[in-house]
């Protein structure tokens, strides 16, 4: 029996489980000699220490095990990583999401955004793009495999003319989603005119525009670790993911650049334009929407920009921007603040930090909230967020 039975749910936080030798099939040649393969999976803190790579030679093998492959349906929200069903092996993932009883799942990789955010801000634009080009290609490639798995491609926005080529040939490539780093570009401003044919091409195409965690550069001065104490385990047991001190600077940078798209008039100029924040938490969204209608009250009188917007701050993120609550958060008291149009249910499948029990968290949070309410969260606000990008999808499970 699939986990969730009795209600339409697509997921918008999903992943791949890169393995080491993941990209190499998809880099160019040029490029290709100039890569480290630690970098490719894990560059910073993943699958591409030596540790990590002789967990998925464990893991590769259980997954080969006929005797352990049995369980796949009655254990499919309870193993991790490399250890779940269609978590790296892309013929497997069709049978994982009956399992799972999704609709659809927005795909994302779990290691290469940090890699990716980390060339976008050196000096080497021809690397950063070959190995995007290649990341690209990996995620169309596995996602292929079933209508239902919805990939997202990434663009790099630190030159101008780069970032609307790489945006034009991610939509032609099959992306369902355009993903791109949350943290400042290296040069200039995310909201910059120069940016303009990125969201075009979104907009055009009727795909959104994604931040995902990972992609938000350095969120933590380690020095705050330095305090004399021991450095408490990860949700892994290790000491390389966020713990309780990392996971409060998570929505600073989508928070940062998302009002400063906003005030500069990007929502404006492109009112079809979504934007879906994943995995960055929700908790966040009504004080940030009441602080930038603080300050929308506080400068309009003297900024021309804000006196060009048409709709007030909050209106434009009830409008054109989803988030994914994490399963710890109080879902109902977030959609209570005037985010109900805002959220979405995300698994993030294969991953530890999704939990095993998504949906029963989600619903003790939910509380009395309507049915109108929970058919938002749960499959209507990420059918607006993704647009054409679903028309792919069996028509029975698009709610209109």
């Amino acid at each position: 029996m699939p986990y969730a039975t009795d209600r339409l749910i697509h997921d918008a936080d999903a992943h791949i489980m890169e393995t080491p030798d993941w990209l190499t099939p998809y880099l160019d040649p040029a490029i290709a000699g100039r890569v480290d393969r630690h970098d490719l999976v894990g560059g910073v803190g993943g699958a591409g220490t030596a540790g990590e790579e002789q967990f998925f030679a464990r893991a590769a093998e259980r997954q080969a095990d006929p005797g352990y492959r049995s369980q796949d349906e009655e254990l499919i929200t309870i193993r991790k990583n490399w250890d779940a069903p269609g978590s790296w092996i892309a013929a497997d993932r069709p049978a994982a999401l009956d399992h799972l009883g999704f609709a659809s799942q927005l795909v994302f990789n779990t290691f290469d955004s940090a890699y990716l955010e980390e060339l976008e801000h050196g000096d080497d634009l021809d690397l950063v793009d070959g190995v995007t080009r290649a990341h690209n290609r990996a995620m169309v490639d596995f996602c292929s495999v079933d209508r239902r798995l919805l990939p997202t491609c990434y663009v790099p926005l630190a030159e101008f003319d780069r970032a609307a080529a790489m945006a034009t040939e991610a939509v032609e490539l099959g992306a369902a989603a355009l993903l791109v780093a949350s943290s400042c570009p290296q040069e200039h401003s995310p909201s910059h005119l120069g940016l303009d044919p990125v969201w075009a091409a979104a907009a055009d195409a009727g795909i959104p525009i994604v931040f995902h965690v990972g992609g938000g550069g350095q969120l933590l001065d380690k020095t705050y670790f330095r305090n004399g104490l021991p450095i408490p385990p990860d949700f892994h047991g290790g000491a390389e993911n966020f713990r309780s001190v990392d996971y409060m600077a998570i929505p600073g940078p989508p928070m940062q650049t998302l009002a400063t798209m906003l005030f500069d008039g990007v929502f404006e100029r492109f009112p079809s334009l979504k934007v879906g924040v994943i995995e960055q938490g929700a908790i966040w969204v009504p004080g940030w929407m009441r602080q930038m209608e603080s300050a929308f009250d506080a400068f309009a009188r003297h900024e021309d920009r804000l006196q060009g917007l048409s709709l007030r701050p909050s209106e434009y993120v009830q409008r054109q921007i989803r988030v994914t609550p994490y399963p710890t958060e109080d879902v109902g008291w977030i959609a209570a603040q005037g985010c109900e149009d805002v959220l979405l249910f995300s698994s993030d499948y294969p991953h530890v930090e999704g939990g095993r029990r998504p949906i029963e968290r989600f619903e003790r949070s939910l509380g009395d909230a309507s049915a109108e309410v929970r058919d938002k969260f749960y499959a209507h606000n990420f059918v607006d967020l993704m647009g054409r990008a679903i028309d792919v999808l069996d028509p029975a499970t698009v709610p209109a």
